[in-house]
């Protein structure tokens, strides 16, 4: 059903010219916005102005929408209301100063009359209060008593403060009166009878900054239509959950925790008056389960992933929650990556790539759960243990009077920020999980305990965009249009200067001697910074060869190349310069074709999940981010540095070509997801390598030279890093590695550094045993807990390493053991701890007690070690070590 009324739209719109656009990326190119939240998010710049309207100024799309995080969150609703998503697809038309109200309105009743089939007795429509044009057009289509005027709160549309605005209409559908008889379910009531279903903004007016609306000279039109809502009116249902869209994925629920997953509909007409509320519980799980295993596909397919910040942490919030619902259905092991493998196969005609990116996104998501699971059961332990303490004593309470005797209490912000900090729990999670019982988290306690910490829950993102403001780049744009860019050919040029701006991107006529500040040239061999590789340096020189400006960068800002430069002489627009670019860019060029090289041989080696995610290009260095669950083994970077070095030895000549995006896609070409390609693309092989590129590189391989891997680790869930040197850089690594590796046979005195390292091993095993045998053992006052051997104790004056003999000892002697030493030695703090057959946790223990210490650490379940620094709260620490332990071995029977 989904793919027909999605269909069925595209195919309408593009019959009445528009041109039919593809979905952008969920990551937008606008540092104003954390994810893509509508449909005229690719549109914005042709609204605003900064872009010239298209040649065909009719644009239609099935935009996939994210709103959780930023500004516009709904997460929070998702699996309570019948309508809200954290993911979801808008359905849109858009004018660019062509077709206005007439013709929207027009197209939109044949569409949802004739194509979708809706019955006119069930429609209604509202408009602005104002808008006496659009309720007059309407007249015409339906009977005016079915028309409502309401003001700019339901029915006017703003982009911002100042800026593209004007009055909309909103279609709305009767749902009927079976399921809808509240006091608020009428015609614009607060219920949810009348469900609206497409906004069409009427962009007609700019507001400027002090509130004066002028009206614009090309109205535009702005629509939105949720696919979702659509598919539930077609289908009969009250709830988008509902519906054929998400029916494969609540069956795979229904598999994995056997339990039944029921609709609205039948839960209201059934009779389940007794346990009708656990049946909500259980079936907004579902809900939650199956809406956020669609957020997660899509973002993980998209390259986003896991991390502590950004929009990496949202995605982990948004999976944290989906494992918590799963929790409550009683999935105790990792299981939202099964939901997403039937999530590829169910939406794979729509998109592809989930299906072709399955394997690496399942595996992404088993990591994370796991991860998450690795600490829930201690989390909730946790929080039901406050519950307690708080007077409430059911797991799932709906008892209207203990909901209401709950109010006035809160629940503790320092437990809140444990459940954070320790067990990975976000704020909105244990908010999320208090919910139905109506408490709130002690927000004052909460952020106190936070202290220093960024306050991850509401983090700042790393938006991306032009970091430059607006300036004057509209006015520059609008008068020569796109600069040229030379440099494939050539790294030197005679060109003009067609426009100077100061170092605030302020436009200027010229720029005095010693200034900083900005350059458009007419052509330029200067190749901006783009993707990996870094902008070109260079100087400017006035045609007698004379230095005029040193630059130090090159960048695009709304589609112009911009040089940054410092003049030696003064600048004028109109005056005529001798371009020439820096030598580096050689060096950059190298490690450029290296990382194609690179690509190509993880790939082989690791397997084709491996997609390039992320890259610097420097002529020094180069850093190379790619999708992959694991670290890599020594053998696998030996594998890849030599067949990189084998692609470099085999002297494949670069071959470019321009050809059109399908045509290259069928050659094998590399493509990011989330670039904006044209319709022709450049594709630049070396030899099995071929990818869309739009950078500078060597004309043959053998130029690189050597290849060296510096690095390689892990930059978030799912996410590798390699860092690698090739070119003069390479040599001069190997330079210094054949220096190192000189010194070391002088200080062992030995050419064969292994023979020498190996006497020293044995010289260091003898001196060991020897200590070893030359220390006494330590015995400790336990205490017997439930027939286990318990003690905290402090020490002094003694390295760590004896410590953990200690605990050595400890397990070795007794069957069941709980040992946690403090050892204080010249003002710093060791914290060392071991667990034998006991229901403790060694690296949860130790990372309790080193929050107090001013400290971290962790480590395996049975053996753990911590630092500190705060020698002053030794005591404290002793008591908080004991006081956790017993929480544990005093409650194993």
């Amino acid at each position: 059903m989904e793919m027909d009324v999605r269909a069925a739209f595209l195919d309408f719109f593009q019959q009445k010219g528009h041109k039919i656009y593809d979905s952008m990326p969920l990551v937008p190119n606008d540092a104003t916005l954390l994810f893509t939240n509508a449909g005229m998010v690719q549109f914005k710049d042709i609204f605003t102005g900064r872009l010239p309207r298209p040649q065909i100024p009719r644009a239609t799309s099935s935009q996939i929408c994210m709103r959780a995080g930023g500004k516009h969150n709904d997460l929070e609703n998702v699996g309570y209301t019948a309508r809200h998503h954290t993911l979801f697809e808008m359905l849109g038309n858009f004018s660019f100063g062509d077709y206005f109200k007439q013709d929207a309105i027009a197209y939109a009743w044949e569409l949802v009359t004739k194509v979708l089939g809706f019955d006119e007795k069930v429609l209604y429509v509202s408009v602005h209060e104002s808008d006496d044009e659009a309720f007059k057009i309407w007249s015409n289509y339906i009977d005016p008593s079915k028309i409502m005027r309401m003001g700019d709160k339901d029915n006017f549309w703003q982009m911002g403060d100042v800026g593209p605005c004007g009055p909309c209409s909103e279609i709305y559908v009767d749902q009927g009166s079976e399921f809808f008889h509240s006091s608020e379910d009428f015609f614009g009531g607060e219920g949810d009878r009348f469900l609206e279903i497409w906004n069409l903004v009427f962009m007609q007016y700019e507001r400027d900054e002090s509130g004066i609306l002028k009206p614009l000279p090309s109205p535009s039109i702005d629509t939105g239509m949720g696919l979702e809502r659509v598919i539930a009116l077609k289908e009969g249902k009250i709830n988008n959950f509902d519906t054929s869209l998400f029916a494969p994925l609540m069956r795979c629920i229904e598999n994995l925790t056997q339990q039944e997953y029921i609709s609205d509909d039948i839960l209201l007409k059934g009779s389940y008056t007794q346990e009708r509320e656990h049946i909500k519980a259980r079936i907004s799980s579902f809900r939650v389960i199956a809406d956020h295993a669609r957020s997660v596909a899509f973002l993980l397919a998209q390259g986003v992933h896991f991390d502590k910040e950004g929009r990496g942490y949202v995605l982990r919030r948004i999976l944290r929650r989906a494992v918590r619902h799963g929790y409550l259905l009683g999935l105790k092991e990792a299981f939202l990556y099964k939901v997403i493998e039937v999530l590829a196969q169910s939406m794979q005609s729509a998109y592809p790539y989930l299906l072709e990116r399955k394997d690496i996104i399942t595996k992404q998501c088993k990591s994370e759960e796991e991860r998450f699971l690795e600490t829930i059961d201690a989390g909730m332990e946790l929080f039901n243990k406050e519950l307690y303490a708080m007077g409430i004593t059911s797991q799932n309470t709906h008892n209207k009077q203990e909901i209401h005797t709950q109010k006035d209490k809160k629940f503790s912000g320092e437990v809140a920020f444990r459940l954070y900090d320790t067990y990975g729990f976000p704020l909105d999670l244990t908010q999320d999980m208090l919910r139905d019982r109506d408490i709130e988290v002690d927000m004052q306690d909460f952020d106190s305990c936070m202290q220093a910490q960024k306050q991850r829950s509401k983090a700042s993102w790393k938006g991306s965009g032009d970091s430059a403001q607006e300036g004057d780049f509209k006015e520059i744009l609008s008068a020569f249009g796109e600069n040229t860019f030379v440099g494939y050919d050539t790294d030197c040029a005679q060109t003009k200067i067609l426009a100077l701006l100061d170092s605030a991107f302020k436009r200027v006529q010229f720029l005095q001697a010693g200034a900083d500040g900005y350059v458009l040239l007419h052509t330029t061999p200067l190749y901006p910074e783009s993707g990996g590789p870094v902008g070109d340096k260079g100087v400017l020189l006035d045609l007698q060869g004379r230095v005029c400006a040193f630059v130090s960068d090159t960048k695009k800002y709304f589609g112009l190349i911009i040089s940054q430069v410092h003049t030696n002489k003064a600048l004028t627009q109109d005056q005529e310069v001798l371009v020439q670019v820096d030598s580096s860019r050689s060096e950059i060029a190298k490690h450029h074709s290296a990382t194609h090289l690179l690509h190509l041989s993880l790939r082989k080696i690791l397997g084709e999940h491996v997609t390039q995610a992320g890259s610097l290009v420097e002529a020094h260095r180069l850093r190379f981010d790619f999708s992959h669950t694991k670290p890599l083994s020594q053998e696998e970077l030996e594998r890849i540095e030599s067949d990189v070095n084998a692609q470099i030895c085999a002297a494949n000549a670069q071959i470019c070509e321009t050809m059109p995006l399908e045509a290259a896609k069928a050659k094998g070409a590399m493509a990011l997801f989330g670039e904006k390609y044209a319709d022709n693309v450049r594709v630049v092989s070396f030899g099995d390598s071929v990818e869309l590129c739009g950078g500078i590189h060597v004309s043959n391989t053998a130029q690189i030279g050597s290849f060296y891997i510096t690095k390689e680790s892990g930059v978030s869930s799912g996410v590798r890093r390699i860092e690698a040197v090739c070119g003069y850089a390479a040599y001069e690594w190997g330079k210094k590695a054949l220096d190192t590796l000189k010194g070391a046979k002088d200080a062992l005195k030995a050419q064969d550094v292994l023979v020498g390292i190996s006497k020293l091993q044995f010289q260091l095993k003898e001196l060991k045993q020897t200590s070893s045998h030359s220390t006494a053992s330590k015995e400790f006052a336990y205490e017997q807990i439930q027939g286990c051997h318990f003690v905290v104790a402090k020490l002094e004056n003694i390295q760590s390493a004896q410590a953990k003999t200690y605990i050595d000892e400890a397990k070795n002697k007794y069957q069941s053991v709980a040992i946690l030493l403090i050892v204080e030695n010249e003002g710093k703090v060791f914290i060392a701890a071991g667990v034998k057959n006991a229901p403790l946790k060694a690296g949860a223990w130790v990372k309790e007690v080193a929050q107090i210490l001013g400290g971290n650490g962790g480590g395996r379940d049975d053996f753990a070690t911590a630092g500190g620094k705060d020698v002053a709260h030794i005591d404290k620490a002793l008591e908080r070590a004991r006081e956790f332990a017993l929480e544990y071995l005093r409650e194993t029977n």
